[in-house]
């Protein structure tokens, strides 16, 4: 791969940035994670109509720009700098990707212009705490997750010429404000089980949506519970869902390490910012040693974490191999770290829960409860490519 960026891949990141940086200071970060919709609606509408973010990686006939995932990562690059709260990543990564591989042509021709315009947003939907298992990233999805064997989970079964579905899901990103959820459902019994996507508008009668207190607010969550609620099948019967899942999976995974590497890196240099200027013992704390080698260490941690983040969204983007789960394992980590430290290093005012320390470290432990943890994401990882089929690895 040539690890340099293009000239447009470059415009990207700059004008992005130049919006996300007059648009996401803190205090509008928590009054728009404070809104109904969790999310700052005017900010949105000039990120989809205006820089077309949620087309980038549609193909131009249904309305995109016709990019690839590596260009919807640099975008989210920038968006974690910020910490932005959008509907970016449910929509573009998690439910279009799903339509364009899964969908009838009258769906995708119906729905994928309208999400790569913003004039609509989905959301993905899955039982229960399921998602990083939904998308394969910790574990086999071709299991009974989707509605947990008998009961459970969520149900669909056909009713007058078409499906109904009864059950819930837990955790939802996005889903609150959504216009369009794409719900994961066991279909055919027990004994012969399946799972099968069906999309659900956001006015049908018996769906109630809830709003979750998450521990990251720039990352909104929700409730969704189906009582008997008419849903449309996505695509036909005989689809390989586990396995569009799992493509899907791999390619969010890739695009959340990139925004989280973004995170990272903004949270590194605030640490920074702040050890160049606050004094102990008459010198900046910046000065000492100490200090110089933990911020060091961090930085090393960051650049890896960009190198490995980069390299999955450039091999999400042309099928070259799946390494979107381990790329996201060292991106959250370097999170983690570059969001402790910065508490750390931050001092008295760094452990207040209002400083803005804070949203990077919630970004961090928020992620890796949905997606992760950082250790079944390696597991897998290492899984997956029969790491340790030979027997006990020699050191």
């Amino acid at each position: 791969m040539d690890a340099r960026l293009t000239a447009e891949q470059e415009e990207v990141r700059r004008t992005l940035r130049e919006v996300l940086v007059k648009r996401c200071g803190p205090d509008d970060l928590r009054a728009a994670a404070r809104s109904p919709e969790g999310h700052d609606r005017a900010l949105w509408e000039t990120l989809a109509q205006q820089l077309g973010l949620p087309g980038l990686a549609l193909p131009e006939r249904y309305g995109g720009i016709g990019c690839s995932v590596t260009e919807l990562a640099l975008a989210c690059e920038e968006s974690g700098r910020a910490l932005a709260p959008t509907p970016l990543f449910a929509t573009a990564a998690l439910a279009a990707p799903l339509i364009l591989a899964l969908g009838a042509e009258a769906q995708r021709a119906a729905l994928l212009p309208r999400l790569a315009s913003g004039e609509l947003t989905a959301a993905l939907a899955v039982p229960g705490a399921g998602l990083a298992t939904a998308l394969a990233l910790v574990d086999d999805n071709r299991g009974d997750w989707a509605g947990d064997g008998r009961a459970g989970g969520v149900q669909a079964r056909r009713a007058d010429g078409g499906w109904r579905l009864y059950g819930q899901a837990a955790q939802v990103l996005d889903g609150h404000s959504a216009g369009l959820l794409v719900v994961a459902a066991h279909t055919g019994g027990f004994a012969r089980s399946r799972t099968l996507l069906f999309l659900v508008r956001a006015e049908a009668a018996g769906m109630v949506r809830a709003r979750q207190t998450a521990l990251d607010a720039t990352r909104p969550q929700a409730r969704i519970e189906l009582r008997d609620v008419r849903a449309e099948l996505l695509g036909d019967e005989g689809a390989d869902v586990p396995a569009a899942l799992a493509a899907t999976g791999d390619a969010a995974a890739a695009v959340l390490a990139v925004e989280a590497v973004g995170a990272a890196d903004r949270a590194l240099e605030r640490t920074v910012e702040h050890v160049r200027t606050r004094e102990q013992f008459g010198r900046a704390i910046g000065s000492f040693q100490a200090v110089k080698h933990r911020l060091a260490d961090v930085y090393v941690g960051v650049r890896a974490a960009r190198s490995a983040a980069y390299y999955a969204a450039w091999a999400a983007g042309t099928g070259a191999e799946r390494v979107g789960g381990l790329a996201l394992a060292q991106a959250l980590e370097a999170l983690r770290t570059a969001a402790s430290e910065g508490i750390q290093l931050h001092g008295g005012i760094g452990f207040t829960w209002e400083h803005d320390a804070h949203l990077s470290f919630k970004r961090a432990a928020g992620d890796e409860l949905l997606f992760g943890p950082v250790h079944r994401l390696r597991a897998h990882a290492a899984d997956t490519a029969r790491l340790f089929d030979a027997g006990e690895v020699m050191v």
